[in-house]
């Protein structure tokens, strides 16, 4: 069976669909959450993970805002205008989908989560020290998570956590995952290492192999449609750079 794993979608269509046609064939999704936020098409990008193969989605912070788990003052102006917008343009059907999301699962021996074992909807696990501390959070060898937009794997060793993150650059080469591990894909709509392509992680569990992919899109597009719709300017200017 191949798995496509996606994360941090971000009402970004286009990214979305670059990424499910690179991929195919897939015989299931799992994503990591932040189906909505930033971006101009909630309500496509919900509509179109709905309808992929077993699919399994997390609820990512930004999903929990505009399904009322999360006041929206929790989060920045610039996110802030943009979640409300997204209340204001997403089905009565969908903000209720996103609000029957999970926080955290445990399928198939992998724990699932958004942010952290730790925090699943806020904490960032961005280096070695906040990795090591989410180790005994989770008990299956592999938590997948999301939130940073960077992808990145840190893995367990004899003595200490060792980390590819902010290096991974070797995408379409598979590799193993033999250790207890924290696995990112990174961001399919808002990729935030300084490289603007989606990204995405596959699975293939005959060969037992994991791989990184990157896959460009029409950013144009995107960020003609984010300024149409009057959502903040810097959420179109950031896509260009990866930032």
């Amino acid at each position: 069976m191949r798995t496509l794993i996606i994360s941090d979608i971000h009402a970004n269509r286009t990214a979305l669909d670059a990424v499910l046609s690179n991929a195919e064939p897939f015989d299931r999704v799992w994503c990591l959450g932040d189906v909505v936020g930033y971006g101009p098409d909630p309500e496509d990008c919900i509509n179109r993970l709905k309808g992929l193969p077993n699919l399994l989605c997390m609820k990512g912070n930004h999903d929990a805002a505009v399904s009322g788990d999360i006041p929206l003052d929790a989060f920045n102006y610039s996110a802030q205008k943009a979640l409300l917008w997204m209340t204001e343009n997403i089905s009565e059907d969908n903000i209720f989908w996103l609000k029957e999301l999970s926080e955290r699962k445990v399928i198939d021996a992998v724990t699932f989560v958004h942010g952290s074992p730790r925090w699943p909807f806020w904490e960032y696990i961005t280096d070695v020290s906040i990795a090591r501390e989410n180790m005994e959070k989770f008990d299956t060898q592999i938590c997948l998570v999301g939130h940073t937009h960077f992808p990145s794997v840190f893995e367990m060793n004899d003595s200490d956590v060792s980390s590819t993150a902010f290096v991974i650059k070797k995408v379409d080469e598979p590799f193993t995952l033999a250790e207890k591990c924290i696995v990112n894909p990174g961001s399919v709509g808002q990729p935030r290492d300084h490289n603007p392509m989606a990204s995405y992680l596959t699975f293939d569990d005959q060969e037992g192999t994991w791989c990184y992919h990157r896959v460009p899109y029409d950013i144009l597009q995107v960020q003609k449609r984010i300024r149409a719709a009057g959502l903040p300017k810097r959420q179109a200017d950031r896509l260009s750079e990866g930032w």
